[in-house]
């Protein structure tokens, strides 16, 4: 029995990981996805949920073998001048995911409480600038804890509507067939892959391991805390998952063919219509909490991106007072909501190979890795993964480019 509790006292990190696949912007990706196309793009979320399982495993992995996080990794072999590019466009990455956290946080706001946007928006920053102050070697049992209440709150929000108006076990079923239907399904395609695989979340995951378990050269402890990890990831990207598919269909089930449900107002009024008020306000308070989470994360992921690439930190709270600012101004000057969240969810999936090619590169490398190397069938796996994120994106700028729908 000691064992056991050892073993499950040893999760958490990947639970503060898997809250970047399940922030707002995935929210918007896939309720649009679902209440404009049914079913069809089932299949997008479960690919990248598979390749979200190994991605973020070998990122974990990384750390708790050579102590060192994937930022600084990349940093150690880049000159100053490209260690500077690369930490530009991760920092860009970044900050497109904190301008959807903070958007999706400041709309439940209103949802709520009818508060305006930008006003809710500061609310936000304000509240996760809080939740930072427990993100440190310190206190970072106590911040994972906090990140899975949070958690919990956003699977129960974003799950209370399938357990009033059931599925189409038939139609899920169809969505798993692999199929596109023109620009936009390759777009809002390219917007789920980007919420799905989060590429600060793959900078950021080597970095956590390595607050929580710290540095280590045992052999055997290095095997047993990758023996955690792997149950660590497997769990939390599996609720992960379960939330995002259950978007998808509950949109697909309750939103589709009515007016508005494009935006998440609009998907907001339609639950509150098909599926009543409760569960309407149980969803926004979801929203809520994707947000305040989500954005912490996120801030959590830019200090660990600048300590690694250019070897300066800075007070969470002054970063986190930075990059609050254009999520701001974007609300401010009232884009609408929900498409700023799927363009932002599209620059994420274009900043996913500059993660993923170094990563597979490194766990692949056993000078580096040594005896726990990546074998055969993750290398495989993850070679996959880059392939099919660049063609996707590269079809999505030939179909913007000509103009085909």
């Amino acid at each position: 029995m000691s064992g056991r509790i050892r073993a499950v006292s040893l999760l958490g990190p990947a639970f503060v990981a898997a809250i970047a696949y399940v922030d707002p912007g995935n929210v918007a990706a896939n309720i649009t996805a679902g209440a404009k196309y049914g079913y069809l793009l089932v299949w997008v979320l479960v690919v990248a949920n598979v390749m979200a399982v190994m991605i973020q495993y070998q990122s974990a992995k990384l750390g708790v073998v050579t102590g060192r996080t994937l930022p600084q990794t990349i940093g150690d072999r880049l000159g100053r001048k490209a260690r500077l590019a690369y930490w530009l466009q991760a920092e860009a990455v970044a900050g497109a995911t904190d301008i959807a956290e903070v958007i999706g946080g400041a709309v439940a706001l209103y949802l709520l409480f009818g508060l305006p946007l930008p006003i809710g928006g500061l609310i936000v920053g304000v509240v996760s600038m809080v939740l930072l102050t427990t993100a440190n070697r310190r206190f970072q049992r106590r911040f994972e804890l906090i990140i899975v209440v949070l958690l919990s709150v956003i699977v129960v929000g974003f799950l209370a509507g399938l357990f009033v108006e059931s599925p189409d076990a038939a139609g899920v079923l169809g969505g798993l067939v692999p199929r596109l239907q023109g620009t936009e399904t390759v777009l809002l395609a390219a917007s789920m892959l980007g919420a799905t695989v989060m590429p600060h979340a793959i900078y950021l995951h080597s970095s956590l391991v390595i607050d929580r378990h710290g540095a280590s050269t045992s052999t055997r402890r290095i095997a047993g805390l990758l023996r955690a990890t792997r149950v660590d990831v497997v769990i939390a990207l599996l609720v992960a998952g379960t939330v995002n598919i259950a978007l998808l269909v509950l949109a697909a089930t309750s939103l589709a063919g009515r007016e508005g449900t494009d935006t998440i107002e609009g998907a907001h009024a339609a639950v509150g219509d098909a599926l009543g008020p409760v569960v309407a306000a149980v969803f926004a308070v979801g929203l809520l909490a994707s947000g305040i989470a989500s954005t912490s994360v996120g801030a959590y992921a830019g200090g660990a991106i600048m300590a690694g690439l250019v070897h300066r930190q800075i007070p969470m709270p002054v970063r986190r007072s930075i990059t609050l600012v254009p999520a701001i101004i974007v609300l401010a000057l009232g884009v609408e909501p929900t498409l700023a969240l799927v363009i932002s969810q599209v620059v994420l999936s274009f900043g996913i190979p500059f993660a993923l090619i170094p990563l597979r590169r490194y766990t692949s490398d056993p000078k580096l890795m040594g005896d726990f190397v990546d074998r055969r069938p993750l290398r495989w796996g993850s070679l996959v993964s880059v392939v099919l994120i660049i063609v996707l994106n590269i079809a999505l700028l030939v179909l913007l480019a000509t103009g085909s729908g």
